[in-house]
């Protein structure tokens, strides 16, 4: 029987979503009464979640595949492949970033790792909001 190596099964992914994280922060929106927020909505770079009318797109990512500098170690097994893909990932952060500013939009990207303080994440929410 022919077998996928798992670094392309990997790459073969795609996911709609961190759940995990995502819900989280859904928790933490409800909670703290901030509305007007929808998610997945059709626009550059596919937000988690997105005040449409405040024009905030909020990026949820998980610390790994993202590379938080606080949180992440490359593995060691497989390097290359993955200093790869976190590079890859962090540049299409960077350029989704700027093209939605460019369009107007103030863009939120909260780390899994900065959930745990939801009260900064929260206030960091209604300040860019206005």
């Amino acid at each position: 029987m022919f077998k996928i190596p798992r670094s392309r099964l990997m790459g073969l992914v795609k996911a709609k979503g961190n759940k995990k994280t995502e819900f989280r922060l859904a928790e933490l929106l409800c909670g703290a009464v901030i509305n007007g927020w929808r998610r997945y909505l059709p626009i550059s770079g596919r937000p988690g979640f997105a005040f449409r009318k405040q024009t905030v797109p909020i990026f949820v990512g998980g610390c790994f595949l993202h590379g938080c500098p606080k949180c992440f170690q490359l593995p060691k097994q497989n390097r290359a492949f993955w200093k790869v893909k976190i590079e890859g990932n962090q540049k299409r952060d960077h350029s989704v970033n700027g093209r939605m500013r460019r369009l107007g939009w103030k863009v939120i990207r909260i780390s899994e790792c900065q959930l745990k303080h939801s009260d900064r994440v929260v206030s960091n929410i209604r300040l860019t909001m206005g």
